[in-house]
């Protein structure tokens, strides 16, 4: 019997970590994780009804500053083909990105960040308040929609643009990660009477929940990079819980970060959840395993495989139960030809037989390249989470 999601954050809360990584497939309880921990930071932020993830509350957001998919959802685009019209990247009403662009004034910033991750010539501009000439009513909040433009130089822009989901992914990223920036920065000033705000003094965690979707490789492991970075030089007693999907994202985290305790968080049959710590180097186990799927994918589309594809193949069975936690790698074979199908590997692994050295495996042998490596993208979580992104 496993654990409540409540239990598995009253646990993360317990355990008192600068920093504290979590890998979870998709579906398995991160977004709702992270629900958890905030109502546990801050109890009484829902005034005790359901609240709104994307509403941070202010009551909330004293204590505990998140990101997850609810984030995203704060953000809308507005395609009225039918009028012609440009496109608008609207922002819901929310007291977030209120707090971060108006309260806290970090437009700019967020400019900044964007372009950095993007393109320095793709400009978001932030709309301005405007009123009724007639009767001065407000017909439009500022920072209401956004829109996006690539400039050419000389005054002239190409227009509004629709950008891409991992722009727009970027985007909303770059406002969390500007205020996170102010946040570190205000909160690394020991004294409070000296700080340019105090509205951060009773602020005990962040919690980011996978900010990686749409992302290409390039852009998630600069993210990665620079995520760890601004946590490393946080001096206050702020704690950051992580949750990913993406195994390139969590091994970059793992490697750039010192100190941190690592988690797999899993969702059982019965409907509970397991927190298992990963020691050493189980959260080395997919540092290049991208690598070695794209070889052996090539060799297969090419009709190329040699016997030195199975050492890779065994190589890649090897990382993937390492890091799920399972004791030998066969154990994750195809459970009615485990036995005939570890033989094979261990035997075209290990050739020592002069009539073993030839390089072109038989057709069988070629086949089993190709069943194994469709086994391990079709059966486990993490494989079935490329395959989706791929």
């Amino acid at each position: 019997m496993g654990k409540t999601l409540t239990e598995i954050a009253q646990h993360l809360k317990d355990a008192n970590k600068k920093v504290q990584l979590i890998y979870a497939f998709n579906g398995s309880g991160k977004t709702r994780l992270s629900r958890e921990f905030k109502r546990l930071i801050a109890p009484k932020a829902d005034g005790g009804r359901g609240d709104e993830e994307g509403e941070q509350s202010e009551l909330s957001r004293d204590k505990i500053l998140y990101y997850n998919a609810f984030t995203e959802d704060l953000f809308y685009w507005d395609n009225d083909l039918a009028l012609d019209a440009e496109p608008k990247l609207r922002i819901q009403t929310n007291t977030f990105t209120d707090w971060v662009l108006k309260d806290q004034g970090q437009d700019l910033n967020v400019i900044t960040t964007f372009q950095r991750y993007t393109n320095n010539k793709l400009t978001p501009r932030f709309n301005e308040e405007r009123k009724n000439d007639d009767t001065g009513e407000v017909v439009a909040k500022a920072f209401s929609e956004v829109t996006f433009s690539l400039e050419r130089g000389d005054d002239e822009h190409s227009g509004n643009l629709k950008i891409s989901k991992g722009e727009e992914s970027n985007f909303i990223w770059s406002i969390f990660y500007t205020l996170l920036e102010q946040v570190i920065g205000v909160l690394s000033v020991p004294e409070l009477g000296d700080r340019e705000t105090n509205e951060f003094d009773q602020l005990e965690y962040v919690f980011i929940d996978d900010p990686v979707s749409s992302l290409d490789e390039n852009h998630l492991i600069e993210l990665a990079v620079n995520l760890a970075s601004l946590i490393k030089s946080n001096q206050s007693d702020l704690k950051f819980i992580i949750t990913t999907h993406s195994p390139l994202f969590y091994n970059v985290l793992f490697n750039e970060l010192n100190g941190k305790a690592c988690h797999m968080l899993e969702s059982l049959e019965d409907g509970s959840f397991s927190l298992t710590e990963k020691h050493g180097d189980s959260n080395r186990s997919f540092s290049y395993h991208l690598y070695l799927k794209q070889i052996i994918e090539q060799a297969i589309a090419e009709n190329k495989v040699e016997r030195y594809h199975f050492t890779l193949l065994r190589n890649l069975y090897e990382k993937t139960a390492s890091f799920l936690g399972y004791q030998k790698w066969s154990e994750i074979l195809p459970d009615d030809k485990q036995l005939y199908l570890s033989r094979i590997i261990n035997f075209t692994s290990h050739s020592t037989l002069s009539n073993e050295a030839i390089a072109e495996p038989s057709p069988p042998e070629k086949a089993t390249i190709r069943l194994l490596l469709d086994h391990l993208k079709s059966n486990h979580g993490f494989w079935q989470q490329e395959q989706r992104n791929g």
